[in-house]
């Protein structure tokens, strides 16, 4: 008879991370290699909540706390591929959330600014982020609909909450042949847009209908109850031992 240790097994998520890429996204219009490759490598199991890990690799959003959800990976690897990511882009995303969509970011592009309005969700993710070794990062804290103007211009903005409309001050931000992908709609219905900025004109794609959180903020939707959040970076938590260091 099998011998009951009373250890739960852990699933095999190299197998599961393997099987979302095979259908969910090869299966579906995900060409890019690079983003697909990305998709393998970053264990996305990591940035739920344990008790959902053995859902990670779903084809549906999960929750992550402060009423906000990771996306699927259908939609992560989607809005990935229409930013169109070189080697040596830098790109602002607003919305960290769980880190997930950051450490994919990271994983193409040569820096990565992230920008997320509820501490509690920039602190856990940037703990995980700083688990897996990821240095091309910066995390804040602060209103998304207001960018990081200090750091622009951007190569590429990613946002993962829908604004009424683009936001002025990330058009501002982005780079000349920049890119923007964010959904841009209300509570009731949005739709996927990707931005190109080519001098002073701007050419706005409609792709997919989407689902995602409003973007609270200045120049997003008035929150309904929380003031407005300060701005400030977050620090990756540090080991005991290197606390009393000094270099």
């Amino acid at each position: 008879m099998p011998c009951d240790t009373g250890m739960e097994m852990q699933p095999d998520f190299a197998a599961l991370r393997e099987r979302m890429v095979r259908e969910q996204l090869m299966g579906r219009d995900i060409t890019d290699p690079r983003v697909l490759e990305a998709m393998r490598r970053v264990p996305r199991h990591k940035f739920v909540p344990p008790e959902l890990q053995a859902a990670a690799y779903r084809d549906t959003p999960l929750p992550i706390g402060s009423n906000q959800t990771i996306s699927q990976p259908y939609i992560v690897a989607f809005m990935t591929q229409l930013l169109e990511l070189k080697p040596t882009d830098v790109v602002l995303e607003i919305g960290t959330g769980s880190g997930y969509q950051t450490a994919i970011l990271c994983e193409l592009a040569r820096f990565v600014y992230s920008l997320e309005r509820y501490p509690a969700l920039a602190e856990r993710a940037a703990a995980v982020l700083d688990e897996l070794g990821y240095e091309n990062v910066e995390l804040h804290i602060g209103d998304g609909s207001q960018g990081l103007p200090d750091m622009a211009p951007f190569d590429a903005i990613l946002v993962t909450a829908a604004a009424p409309v683009i936001p002025g001050p990330l058009r501002a931000q982005l780079a000349d042949g920049g890119r923007m992908v964010l959904p841009i709609g209300d509570d009731q219905g949005q739709s996927l847009q990707r931005v190109r900025r080519i001098g002073d004109q701007w050419k706005i794609e409609d792709h997919i209908p989407v689902m995602f959180v409003l973007l609270y903020g200045k120049h997003g939707f008035t929150p309904p109850d929380d003031p407005q959040p300060e701005h400030e970076e977050v620090e990756p938590p540090q080991d005991e031992d290197d606390e009393d260091d000094e270099d």
